[in-house]
């Protein structure tokens, strides 16, 4: 049966997330009923008072949850920056947009694919972008009304050029990501502050008219970076260890090499971590995520303040999960473990009752979903799902996909020779068996935790 769901799945369309009822009814000519409030964080996993972490102080996340539907078992399509992100917002997976590092531009490729905002802009809306949506430097640019993004580079692929070279494995990388950055005063001077500014903005300027409002927060990405405020509400001593901890990384036993790099990528790069090192790493890593919670914060009160929030579609995700120092691993970057595939994911919307689901959804998913809470058409590039967010508990299995390349390096190799080059782990969602199994393409009962 396990052989039969992992084949099926790959063919399956399936609708994974929730519509009220009341938008079924929405036709594509009315004029569009709700704003759009998409907010992205960059490597964060679901490490929030609202997942059940007692430690962190994510109290507007929390709140956000506490008015919407908080999906328990969400995951990305793959676990890097670009290839997630891209596919998220064409709806579409990795193997699809041929997206598969974060130097790659979709639409050099797939001139016809429809993006996220722009599917909203050519539908009347106000298409804006504050902080990171599409991955940094490879926007969509002319997708938005306000807010895209100059590429600084023609064709398919970003150039390689000294500072990036430097930046990839070297010295340049470690000294601007493997550190712990307190930031003055609130953190005026950082840019997750700018953005939460940019979007309260935006929101003033567009109350009188529907508006997709794309928000994207860098932290908790390395460095881990807070005022000094939120790095006090931690005290290392009382911040726990995975039980898997490594001082550097390296594969448990029986799982193959390739499934955790030996080398870090984003903190203690080069280096071993101690015990020591890695509480006062982790709670740099909890302050930040405190502090873009204090940027959600701002800007979802400006819709309370402007009366908008009965009028708005709230979206909250993460772009993939990450590692603290499960099996010696500090980022995420080709993880298929859970640490590295799971994501928080909350979807507030009028007339949605709050609650919790237990379904096993994906972000490729969010854009058909999004698409039918607004009533807006589906279009021809998205495969026509029926979201229902009043189902919360699988009737039915559902699914997750995640890849991620086994040599890390798909630039080198091209499309066409990609697909058997990917690991592949499915994550299934069973009625019967009441949890989750993970089907991987190779070896169908793996479990990666």
């Amino acid at each position: 049966m396990r052989h039969v769901f992992l084949t099926c799945l790959l063919a399956l369309s399936c609708g994974l997330f929730a519509l009220p009822q009341a938008s079924r009814s929405t036709k594509a000519t009315e004029k569009p009923t709700y704003n759009v409030l998409f907010i992205a964080s960059d490597d964060l996993r679901p490490e929030l008072g609202c997942y059940g972490n007692q430690l962190i102080k994510t109290p507007n996340i929390d709140r956000l949850a506490s008015r919407g539907v908080r999906f328990e078992r969400a995951y990305a399509q793959y676990p890097l920056c670009n290839p997630s992100r891209t596919s998220l917002l064409t709806g579409r997976y990795p193997t699809q947009t041929g997206v598969m590092d974060n130097e790659t531009w979709f639409r050099a490729e797939h001139p016809e694919f429809v993006s996220l905002p722009q599917h909203f802009k050519a539908n009347g809306y106000a298409a804006l972008r504050a902080g990171k949506i599409f991955h940094g430097g490879i926007d969509d640019t002319d997708a938005w009304t306000e807010g895209g993004e100059a590429r600084g580079f023609t064709g398919a692929r970003r150039p390689p050029n000294t500072a990036n070279a430097a930046n990839a494995n070297g010295a340049s990388r470690a000294s601007q990501s493997d550190r712990i950055v307190v930031l003055e005063g609130d953190g005026e001077s950082n840019g997750d502050y700018r953005t939460a500014t940019r979007a309260i903005e935006y929101i003033e300027r567009h109350k009188d008219r529907p508006f997709f409002l794309a928000v994207g927060f860098a932290k908790p990405h390395s460095p881990p970076a807070a005022p000094k405020k939120f790095f006090d509400l931690y005290d290392p001593a009382k911040i726990r260890l995975p039980p898997d901890f490594a001082p550097r990384p390296a594969a448990p036993p029986g799982f193959p090499d390739i499934s955790i790099p030996r080398r870090n990528a984003d903190l203690f790069i080069g280096r071993d971590a101690s015990e020591a090192e890695a509480r006062e790493m982790i709670r740099a890593y909890y302050a930040s995520v405190s502090f873009m919670d204090a940027q959600v914060g701002r800007v979802v009160d400006a819709l309370d303040r402007l009366d908008l929030r009965d009028k708005t579609v709230i979206i909250f995700w993460g772009d993939h999960g990450y590692h603290l120092g499960e099996k010696g691993k500090w980022s995420k970057a080709y993880s298929l473990y859970e640490v590295g595939a799971r994501v928080p994911l909350i979807i507030a919307a009028p007339r949605v009752k709050a609650g919790v689901s237990v379904r096993t959804v994906q972000l490729l998913d969010l854009y058909p979903t999004l698409v039918e809470l607004c009533g807006l058409p589906i279009g021809s590039n998205l495969r026509n799902t029926k979201p229902n967010l009043s189902n919360r508990r699988p009737t039915a299995p559902s699914y997750a996909a995640n890849w991620t390349p086994i040599n890390m390096a798909p630039r080198s190799i091209g499309m066409a020779g990609l697909s058997s080059l990917l690991k592949i782990r499915i994550i299934l969602s069973s009625r019967r068996r009441g949890g989750i199994t993970d089907l991987n393409s190779r070896q169908c009962s793996l479990l990666l935790h």
